[in-house]
């Protein structure tokens, strides 16, 4: 998982945790952990996302809890986590941001 991965799961939960519960916020954090450690056994299960896609860029995959959305992609036969993101959000924008820069 990178570091920016990393932060989103933490700014994820203390979302969560600041408008929802605990519990909550442990819930997602939960669900979304066993997404991620499902992909090093099942990492191609992922699609394209539409938003990549529409500008020619094919080697990232995603996968979601939803509305929780993880963009990772396969290198060398492993995965790396790029960024967690509630789908409602603005993900053209973030993906520009994130993965173009």
């Amino acid at each position: 998982m990178t570091d920016d991965a990393a932060r989103d799961l933490e700014d994820l939960y203390n979302y969560i945790f600041m408008h929802d519960s605990t519990e909550s916020a442990t819930h997602v954090l939960g669900e979304i952990e066993k997404v991620v450690e499902s992909l090093a056994s099942f990492p191609d299960r992922g699609s394209h996302p539409k938003e990549l896609q529409a500008v020619g860029i094919r080697e990232y995959r995603e996968t979601f809890f939803k509305p929780y959305l993880v963009i990772y992609r396969i290198m060398e036969q492993q995965v790396f986590i790029y960024l967690i993101a509630d789908g409602r959000r603005d993900l053209r924008t973030i993906l520009e941001k994130r993965l173009l820069r």
